[in-house]
């Protein structure tokens, strides 16, 4: 199930950085999108542990300030993303030690959206000459979360 249909993910990028995309690189962005998203919890599973609670919360994930800046980017972008979609893709993934909380689970669209967003204009910071991410864009950009978050 993908986050969003092909023509929403491409309006999205146009608006997003002024990026072509295709159907090729929906499914690149759905893994990348939930690659992250599943960092994220498991990165709040271990702050609520921390903070002696036995379910994630908002506060626990760690969401920096330029990713919330990029979640209201996305916010005034007015896109819709599939919570449904981003939850069967998390399933899939090993299980979390605790659960999270429907507040939690309530931002996980506007996180995912988010992402995309900063996903976008991190291709125009690596070549601002992009048009229309290729293959080693996709890589460098995933390089780079990888590394931050």
């Amino acid at each position: 199930m993908e986050l969003f249909g092909i023509a929403k993910f491409e309006r999205f990028f146009r608006l997003a950085a002024s990026l072509d995309v295709d159907k090729d690189d929906l499914r690149r962005f759905d893994e990348f999108v939930n690659d992250k998203i599943y960092d994220l919890l498991l990165r709040g599973v271990a702050n609520a542990k921390a903070n002696g609670r036995d379910v994630v919360e908002p506060q626990d994930l760690p969401i920096t300030k330029g990713l919330q800046e990029s979640i209201h980017a996305f916010e005034s972008i007015d896109e819709d993303v599939s919570m449904d979609a981003i939850l069967e893709q998390v399933t899939r993934r090993p299980p979390l030690d605790l659960a999270y909380s429907d507040e939690t689970r309530e931002r996980l669209p506007q996180i995912a959206g988010g992402l995309g967003v900063a996903l976008a204009r991190t291709f125009r910071i690596l070549d601002e000459k992009t048009k229309n991410p290729q293959s080693r864009h996709w890589e460098q950009a995933t390089r780079v979360f990888d590394l931050l978050l």
